[in-house]
């Protein structure tokens, strides 16, 4: 396996612009979206991979990121497709602004990493104590996970809630996203 540096790094892709557009109207449960003012702050937005701002507009919409994966790649995922809750803007937003983290790296979170092969089967997975250095176990897991030549994308998961979080693609460096 090789070490992870800056430039063999995997990233992080948010949802995809296109995928964003139909989740703001209807979400891939076929509810519409409801957009809400956040109060607080803190949520996880998959449209640009940071934590949301007090009165940000936001909205939670049902997501199944290996169907539409699956539905681009030609893949069969079977009983493994699902669906559930992200947060993103409720509106168009600039997208990712740091290249090359790994976004949600709560020190002491748990997480998943969750391994599928071209297909759209699922391979094993991670449970992930991210400690002090979530950057660093994250990164590691996801090196190991591409070790296997059969790994086509792993899927982050927070372990507490099992939301999405975000996807890393075989041979996928980041690049700027444009809205």
């Amino acid at each position: 396996m090789d070490p992870v540096t800056p430039t063999n790094r995997p990233a992080a892709l948010p949802i995809a612009p296109s995928a964003l557009a139909e989740l703001r109207r209807g979400d891939d449960a076929g509810r519409p979206c409801l957009p809400y003012e956040d109060p607080e702050g803190g949520a996880p937005l998959r449209c640009c991979l940071r934590r949301s701002r007090a009165g940000e507009r936001v909205a939670l919409v049902a997501y199944a990121p290996l169907r539409r994966w699956a539905a681009r790649s030609g893949a069969d995922p079977g009983a493994y497709d699902e669906q559930g809750p992200v947060f993103v803007h409720a509106d168009v937003c600039a997208g990712p602004g740091r290249d090359g983290e790994l976004p949600f790296g709560t020190p002491g979170a748990l997480r998943v990493a969750r391994r599928y092969d071209a297909g759209g089967r699922i391979l094993g997975g991670r449970v992930l104590a991210l400690g002090e250095e979530p950057d660093g176990v994250v990164a590691r897991a996801l090196a190991e996970a591409f070790a296997d030549p059969e790994v086509a994308l792993v899927h982050v998961r927070a372990a507490e809630y099992g939301c999405f979080l975000y996807e890393v693609r075989r041979g996928d460096r980041h690049e700027p996203r444009r809205p």
